[in-house]
């Protein structure tokens, strides 16, 4: 949801078309730098989200951030930035923030990975005592991006100093174009099987429910309207359906209009799936 007047407002959209869970960014997403949230800001959310039904929240990192980035000064930013996007769910009491493994820039994938896990270190040690947890997202692998397959989430949880601090996230649209086929009930399966034999289900905290305009395994990163792209709505009624993920916050990130009405849409679609 967008935060177009403050954190608060996004609670606001969220309870106006009937979400159950939420996710925001805590600040632009597309800038470096923001002012600190003011203590006003921090109460004014705090009380919205106290008067919603709504959990849990979760913040995504801003899109500017890489913590793998070749670029010295680029990776020296991004390390800042992620601190201070811990801080800020920290003040604001949301506990998972999502992020996006990086790019590896032509220095190969498990330089890659190793860069993520001392930048999450970093991180760590200089945010001692935050309940936040780090959230570790798939990607499609688009260009030379990392976290297209389960085993680089793997390593990155498993390998960092403080791993309690760790989860992941799967994206519908990401997992399908990296070639996880999800289409038909031993497809979905078979990779969710994948995923609690790499992962594990127990770091699981949330879905990003997103279909992909781009073709199975193509490394494409577009996401469509649920049932509308490539995925279709069988894949999302075996995740819908699994009882397993029941309590598992599912994420629209497709696109809107101010008025929600996609949004809309798109929940309506998911619930059917459910038949309730």
């Amino acid at each position: 949801m967008s935060i177009s007047g403050g954190v608060h407002t996004a609670v606001d959209r969220a309870t106006s078309i009937g979400c159950t869970a939420l996710q925001v960014f805590t600040k632009n997403n597309n800038q470096w730098n923001a002012k600190p949230l003011t203590d006003v800001e921090v109460e004014n959310y705090k009380r919205k989200i106290a008067e919603a039904t709504i959990a849990p929240v979760v913040a995504h990192d801003s899109y500017l951030i890489n913590l793998c980035a070749v670029n010295s000064d680029t990776l020296a930013r991004s390390r800042a930035a992620f601190v201070d996007e811990l801080t800020r769910c920290e003040q604001l009491g949301i506990q998972l923030l999502n992020f996006h493994p990086g790019a590896h820039g032509g220095a190969g994938e498990e330089d890659g990975l190793k860069r993520i896990i001392e930048s999450l270190n970093i991180a760590h040690e200089k945010t001692k005592g935050f309940r936040v947890l780090s959230v570790v997202e798939t990607s499609a692998g688009q260009g030379t991006a990392v976290g297209y397959k389960f085993e680089h989430l793997e390593k990155i949880i498993n390998g960092v100093d403080e791993p309690q601090r760790m989860a992941a996230c799967i994206d519908t649209c990401h997992i399908f174009a990296a070639g996880y086929d999800i289409r038909t009930e031993h497809g979905y399966a078979k990779t969710m099987k994948e995923f609690d034999e790499t992962v594990g289900l127990k770091r699981l905290a949330a879905f990003h429910c997103n279909d992909s305009k781009k073709e199975f395994g193509s490394h494409g990163d577009r996401h469509e309207h649920i049932g509308k792209g490539k995925i279709g709505l069988a894949g999302f009624s075996f995740l819908m359906n699994d009882e397993r993920f029941q309590h598992i916050p599912k994420i629209l990130e497709t696109p809107k209009s101010k008025d929600l009405h996609e949004d809309v849409e798109n929940i309506a679609t998911l619930k059917r799936l459910t038949g309730k």
